[in-house]
């Protein structure tokens, strides 16, 4: 395919030039201008190739230039790869710049870093596309940073298969099959020494835990996630950072794209997968970002502190069935709710902030959707909804109402906010006489503040800090509930703020207060 696109380039090229009168061209003297002088290929992964990157050459004169070469100086042995006007290779010969025109290179790069042994674990790698390298030569740096990982991936089997994990079986009685493999013996503790990078779905074997130091990065392929098994676990023991820029001491999951334009994406990897059966699964210090669910709990204890969930294409946590207790838990940005308990189960959320700002297209469900059943096609099934308890949380976001109570009457649906700043905004009072949503029973919403703006200081940025004196959740929390230090480690007052984060002085803007 690419040769005969290559035919039909070279096709155009040559009846256009047919039809020209004056097809004169100069050679190439060193006056070629460039978009930049120095292409730098944002950082990659050993052997994990790297986004396209682009230069344009410009000919500013009256008169075409002839280059006679154009390559990499590395030659062949470059790890670099080139397009130049459609056409790809590592060296082009004969290439004309029509007056007052350019023309585009392309740049990519995959590289083995085993290739060069380095004791940090990262390699500088450079090179130059060189211009008339006989003439009047002119040329531009290619500069990349290659870092090191460990590699985890399921095993290719002779015939082309590969290993798969099999998670029960769908309503026709077939298998469920997903590429993955379990972790050996050896690979159940996560370090900080190198990255990991995640192949399909990595599983935590049964009766084993997986342990996760703090500053550990774990990273994942597309369509790849981490699966804790029937009595298996997960402790991800991240620690307060001192850095808020490195984060050097938090735990984090995301995407193995590293370059920026990937760094606040969602949908990029699965989920951590906690099933059925599993225990002891813990959180600390934790950002989750960039994922389609960033955590499903399938009637499993969990506990988390002092986490955030970001950019999940579906939900950031959703549970069914599940028992989680959550402490300064953060979660924003969901393509549908950022917390989904469904199918009942019992769950406690201390000063957590639970907001929707999604902006990569249209949401139809709530920040916070909370049911005693699950929907599965045929039929419905149910499970008591033994308790839903936010105590001085924040529940807000750019819809008019940010939470939804779904009750089947067949099972129980135990629910409370306690000291919460929530937005429910009922204009045409479809909810007015709704036994779910009465805010003032006293029973099960107490000191509940609706719709008054927590003031956010940037929630496109993930920034939910709160400002003294102006935000909605400021001084309405009730005091001895949940930790003592909010999410950035700062002591909570007497009288406390419902959220993750106490309240701060905003800095003034630049320029000063507007």
């Amino acid at each position: 395919m690419k040769y005969l696109y290559g035919i039909a380039v070279f096709a155009c090229v040559i009846l256009w030039s047919s039809c020209r009168n004056d097809f004169e061209t100069i050679a190439s003297s060193g006056n070629l201008e460039f978009s930049k002088d120095t292409v730098y290929l944002d950082t990659v992964f050993s052997n994990i190739g790297s986004s396209t990157y682009n230069l344009k050459v410009y000919n500013r004169s009256d008169e075409d230039i002839h280059i006679p070469t154009i390559g990499l100086e590395r030659g062949e042995a470059s790890a670099y790869r080139l397009n130049v006007d459609g056409i790809p290779g590592k060296s082009f010969e004969d290439i004309t710049v029509f007056a007052k025109d350019s023309i585009f290179i392309f740049i990519e790069t995959t590289i083995d870093i085993e290739n060069f042994p380095n004791p940090d674990d990262a390699f500088l790698y450079t090179d130059k596309i060189v211009f008339d390298a006989t003439g009047s030569r002119q040329d531009v740096e290619l500069v990349t940073l290659i870092q090191d990982a460990v590699f985890l991936y399921p095993e290719r089997f002779k015939d082309g298969t590969v290993e798969t994990l099999n998670l029960g079986v769908d309503g026709d009685g077939n298998d469920i099959l997903v590429e993955g493999f379990f972790l050996e013996e050896d690979e159940l503790n996560f370090t900080n020494e190198k990255p990991y990078v995640i192949y399909g779905f990595a599983a935590v074997p049964p009766n084993r835990t997986l342990e996760i130091d703090a500053g550990a990065r774990i990273h994942f392929h597309a369509d790849s996630g981490l699966l804790v098994a029937n009595t298996a676990s997960i402790h991800s023991n991240g620690q307060p950072s001192t850095d808020p820029e490195l984060m050097e001491n938090e735990v984090i999951f995301e995407g193995d794209r590293l370059e920026p334009g990937f760094s606040d994406i969602p949908g990029q990897w699965l989920t951590i997968w906690l099933t059925q059966g599993s225990t002891d699964n813990i959180f600390t210090n934790t950002t989750i970002k960039n994922s389609v669910i960033g955590i499903i709990n399938d009637n499993s204890p969990l506990s988390l502190r002092d986490v955030q969930i970001y950019n999940s294409s579906n939900y950031g946590i959703w549970g069914r069935n599940a028992t989680i207790t959550g402490d300064n838990l953060v979660i924003n940005n969901s393509g549908e709710s950022s917390l989904r308990c469904s199918l009942g189960g019992d769950y406690v959320f201390n000063h957590s902030t639970f907001a929707n700002y999604w902006n990569n297209g249209f949401r139809k469900n709530p920040s916070v959707r909370i049911s005693n059943s699950l929907n599965l096609g045929d039929v419905t099934i149910t499970e008591p909804l033994v308790r839903a308890e936010f105590n001085n949380c924040i529940i807000y976001g750019s819809e008019q109402r940010e939470f939804a109570l779904e009750k089947d009457e067949s099972e129980q649906f135990n629910f409370k906010f306690n000291h919460c700043l929530v937005r429910f905004e009922d204009p045409n009072d479809e909810f007015l006489n709704d036994p779910l949503y009465q805010f003032e029973d006293g029973v099960f919403y107490v000191e509940v503040v609706r719709n008054q703006d927590p003031e956010f200081f940037d929630t496109e940025l993930n920034d939910f800090n709160i400002e003294t004196g102006t935000s909605g959740a400021d001084g309405i929390g009730e005091p001895g509930i949940g930790p003592p230090l909010d999410i950035d480690q700062k002591p909570r007052g007497s009288q406390p703020d419902a959220g993750a984060y106490e309240s701060i002085v905003f800095p003034d803007p630049p320029g000063g207060t507007p």
